[in-house]
């Protein structure tokens, strides 16, 4: 029995991740970039969408990204565990971020980010960047100590209609 359900679930990986290179592969026809995503609940599509981040002038407009955000709206919830998220490529540390603070649990992918790197969408510069120390980073961050900022917090501990995420 549970042969069958991995089949099965492995069936549906491939045609939803299908979905998602073709979404990529229209995209590029529109004067978007080559990457597309895919979300699922339960066997049923969610949201789509392709790289729009020339399109919308907006360097966040990542195929995952996008999709995120329209799964989030429709299912009005920023928890997206519930969901599989398919993408023609592996997502870059922005929409990897993403993906942790959706809560996704499954991401499913087919074109590995040196394939990206070979197509001009590197992104080894921020893998390297992002495990430094704020000092030790190319993009200069500066840290300016204010006990404002501290107290923020501390009303947000204290705020009892806080929502956990």
């Amino acid at each position: 029995m549970k042969h069958g359900k991995v089949k099965k679930d492995m069936e549906n990986d491939r045609e939803f991740l299908g979905m998602a290179i073709k979404i990529a592969g229209d995209g590029i026809k529109t004067g978007a970039g080559p990457f597309g995503a895919v979300i699922t609940r339960n066997g049923d599509v969610i949201a789509a969408s392709s790289n729009r981040v020339v399109l919308d002038s907006d360097p966040t407009a990542h195929a995952e990204i996008l999709a995120i955000r329209k799964a989030a709206a429709i299912l009005k919830s920023h928890d997206l565990s519930s969901c599989v998220l398919y993408a023609s490529c592996e997502p870059c540390p922005m929409c990897l971020g993403a993906i942790y603070w959706a809560g996704i649990n499954k991401v499913v992918y087919s074109a590995s980010r040196n394939d990206a790197a070979s197509a001009g969408f590197s992104d080894e510069y921020i893998y390297n960047e992002i495990v430094l120390d704020p000092d030790e980073r190319n993009v200069t961050f500066i840290r300016v100590n204010n006990s404002e900022a501290g107290e923020v917090f501390k009303k947000w501990e204290d705020f009892e209609g806080r929502i956990k995420y």
